[in-house]
């Protein structure tokens, strides 16, 4: 059982990731080492914390969309994509290497930062494609979208970085694009632990609340203030990701490092 005092600290948490997931992603930095913090095991940790991320993305999707800034063409297949493939990465999430993942996030992460830190064109203007929607949707969305049902930190900065490099969505549109496919993938995985009845019910739905009100704030900035705001916090957040995966004193890439050092 969690005591009420707990769940109200949880909310509180879900309401500053939920704004900070709906800028740049990443809110998954503070929320699920929280739950763990408030006694979960990992696995109810884990399926918890994916319907508060949930209500998160959907919330900030809603908000975007209000906008217009959600080209419902272009999305829509990955989105689709992104969520049948969530699925399938969670039903396979025991059969493939864990250690493989730990390993290669991480440099993934810190390869993502130092694009957003360093490209010339961050701007809100959208620019020319390299690939079509169609095939986008069939390569790199169900791709994240495995890995987000497998493993899951970073999905937000590789559907990102897709979208900005690949079918050349300016960073406002893009953060609004990546929230639908994040949502899709965030749910595909939700209904396979729904079925496994891992989720804490009341716990992740008073943070469901305090993710979706997040979400709105932290949409609202994202449009008011656009690059200048995304991209700084891009970068930050997926340093913060890698780090906080090389922290683990059983990850694979700081052994190697620490052996090769020693």
């Amino acid at each position: 059982m969690i005591d009420p005092e707990t769940i109200a600290g949880l909310f509180g948490v879900a309401v500053i990731a939920g704004a900070i997931d709906a800028i740049a992603g990443g809110g998954g930095l503070m929320t699920l080492p929280a739950l763990l913090l408030a006694g979960l095991d990992p696995v109810s940790a884990i399926a918890t914390n994916k319907l508060q991320s949930s209500a998160g993305s959907i919330s900030a999707t809603i908000a975007f969309a209000r906008r217009g800034l959600i080209r419902w063409r272009v999305a829509g297949p990955a989105a689709l994509a992104a969520g049948l493939a969530s699925v399938a990465g969670a039903l396979c999430v025991s059969l493939l290497p864990r250690a493989f993942l730990d390993g290669l996030v991480p440099l993934l992460l810190i390869g993502i930062a130092l694009y957003f830190a360093t490209a010339r064109r961050m701007s809100n203007d959208d620019a020319t494609a390299r690939i079509g929607p169609n095939l986008f949707a069939l390569t790199l969305a169900p791709a994240v979208g495995f890995y987000d049902g497998v493993f899951g930190p970073g999905a937000g900065s590789f559907y990102m970085i897709g979208f900005v490099t690949l079918l050349g969505l300016g960073v406002v549109r893009a953060t609004a694009h990546t929230k639908l496919s994040n949502a899709a993938s965030n749910v595909g995985s939700l209904a396979l632990f729904t079925l496994q009845g891992v989720v804490i019910w009341p716990v992740g739905l008073a943070m469901a609340v305090g993710a979706f009100l997040g979400a709105q704030a932290g949409s609202a900035l994202a449009v008011r203030l656009g690059a200048r705001l995304i991209r700084p916090l891009l970068v930050v957040i997926a340093c913060a990701m890698a780090l906080r995966l090389l922290s683990n004193p059983t990850n694979p890439l700081r052994q190697a490092v620490i052996g090769i050092w020693s």
